[in-house]
Order: structure tokens, then C-alpha cells, then sequence
């Protein structure tokens, strides 16, 4: 009978889990090294025949197996961000997505994703953008806010007078939960530090939360998000502004006057003036 290559799968991220894997790290296998050749020939040695007595039973749970190197985790940057070079920045983003990559904290995440979807935009951004957790669309893509809600964010932007281009864009986790459900607790936590790593690297002047589970996660809040609307949090060095989620506004067209509202809030702050 063929096993389900899906369900063993999530067997084998289970046992490694236990073991305490966190992440999955390419490793090169080195070529064998060449026979060693003795210098003269050694005499024949007899093999020991006395009796070996039988080894005690096994265990019957396995002993914990020793975790293998793992990637590192985000590093603290040297020296202060604003001192990094785009190019820098970029360089310290990209590490970070490559440990993303391989990250499998969480079992039915890693198990069950088609790709990790990390973030895009200015390294050197002014403002950042957190959403709450990959769509299909995103897990498909692999990049943040691609389906029906990105195309309304992106009418967002436009109207603010920006690019896309123009923000760094990201969310709280960065594997999509199967149904697009909301993340858990632990799936957040896990993914926090890569969170943490992309905002130190960018280190926004503001940040934008999108939705309950972004406003939440990163604050530390339980506030209804209609109660964190036009006040200012602080994240770090990074004034904060928490507003509806971009689908929330697909399903309740009138939600989309509080947030242009929000929107004008932040550029107010900032000594902008919308587009339009």
C-alpha cells in the first residue's frame, strides 16, 4: 500500500520537532578521503572470538538524538542600522530568508506551505507595513498582500502618494495556516524573531499594523482594534499605527472610511499630504 507522502511528511517534522529541530540546514556532503596506505605492512591480527555478552534490551523511548547545527538565528546587526548601506540592508534581509526557508517550528505549517513568504520593499523604507499571515495567494506567490486584498492595499497606497515599492511590506508569520485561519499564539511567537530581525534591519520610522492579529501580536495588546484607531503605540524606536485589515474592508465596504482616515492620520504625522 503507497503511504501518503503528505502524512509522513508531517511524521517526520513530529520527530524532529521532539528532537528539537528547528530548521533544516543544506549540508554539503564532502567527498570520501583516499585509503591510507600504510608505510609498511602490519601484521595480521586474529579477531577476538571470546564471548560477547548480549547487549541489555533497548529503551522504550528512544533516546533524545542530538540536534545537528542549526542556521542561526537573526543576529544583532554590529553596528546601528542607519549606518548600513542599502545594499547592506539587503544583504541582512536576504540572510534572514534564507533562514526562513528552512525553518520548520511549526509542524502543519512547514508541512502543509507551498513556499515562505518573507517580505518586500525599501530595506530603507520609512514606514513598514505588517499584515497578519499569508493567503493562499501569498503562499502561491510568495510574496505578502497578491490577492484581492493586496490589490486594494496597493489603491491604498496610491491614493497616499506612494509606490509600493516605496514601503517594506510584511506579516506577523510567514507561512500560510491551512484555511487561511487565524495564527495561533505559538506559531506567533515562533515566527517573532524573523519579524524582529526585518524590522531592525529596516528600522522604519512608523509602522502600520494591519488588522487585530498584527496589532495584537506585535504590541502585546487585547484591545479591539476599532478602540487602538488613531493613537500612536511605540514599537522600538518606531511610532506605530494600528488600523483594519484589507479583507476586513472586501466584507464591510464601510470600514473603508475609518481606515483612509487612519491613513490621513499617519500622513499628517509624517508632514504629507494624500495624493488625492
Amino acid at each position: 500500500m503507497l503511504t501518503d507522502p503528505n502524512r509522513a511528511l508531517r511524521q517526520k517534522l513530529a520527530d524532529w520537532r521532539r528532537a528539537g529541530v528547528t530548521h533544516v540546514p543544506h549540508v554539503e556532503i564532502p567527498e570520501p578521503p583516499p585509503p591510507a596506505v600504510p608505510s609498511r605492512p602490519s601484521a595480521a591480527v586474529a579477531p577476538d572470538r571470546r564471548h560477547t555478552p548480549p547487549s541489555e534490551p533497548a529503551a522504550t523511548t528512544s533516546p533524545r538524538p542530538t540536534t545537528p547545527s542549526l542556521i542561526p538565528p537573526p543576529r544583532e546587526l554590529p553596528v546601528s542600522p542607519s549606518t548600513l548601506s542599502p545594499a547592506e540592508r539587503e544583504q541582512e534581509l536576504t540572510s534572514i530568508s534564507k533562514t526562513v526557508s528552512m525553518c520548520v517550528r511549526c509542524e502543519e505549517l512547514a508541512s502543509t506551505r507551498t513556499q515562505t513568504v518573507f517580505g518586500v520593499g525599501n530595506p530603507e523604507a520609512e514606514v513598514m507595513f505588517i499584515g497578519e499571515a499569508p493567503g493562499a495567494d501569498e503562499d502561491a506567490q510568495g510574496e505578502p498582500f497578491v490577492g484581492r486584498a493586496g490589490k486594494l492595499l496597493n489603491d491604498i497606497i496610491a491614493a497616499c502618494g506612494w509606490q509600493r515599492s516605496d514601503l517594506y511590506i510584511c506579516n506577523i508569520l510567514r507561512c500560510r495556516p491551512p484555511g487561511n485561519r487565524n495564527p495561533t499564539s505559538e506559531e506567533a511567537t515562533n515566527c517573532r524573531e524573523y519579524l524582529d530581525g526585518q524590522i531592525r534591519v529596516v528600522d522604519p520610522d512608523y509602522i502600520v499594523c494591519w488588522g487585530t492579529v498584527a496589532a495584537h501580536n506585535l504590541l502585546d495588546e487585547t484591545t479591539s482594534i476599532g478602540k487602538m484607531r488613531q493613537k500612536w503605540f511605540k514599537y522600538g524606536r518606531a511610532k506605530v499605527l494600528c488600523t483594519y485589515h484589507p479583507s476586513y474592508l472586501l466584507r464591510n465596504p464601510p470600514a473603508k472610511k475609518p481606515v483612509w482616515e487612519d491613513m490621513k492620520y499617519l500622513l499628517a504625522e509624517m508632514g504629507l499630504k494624500p495624493a488625492k
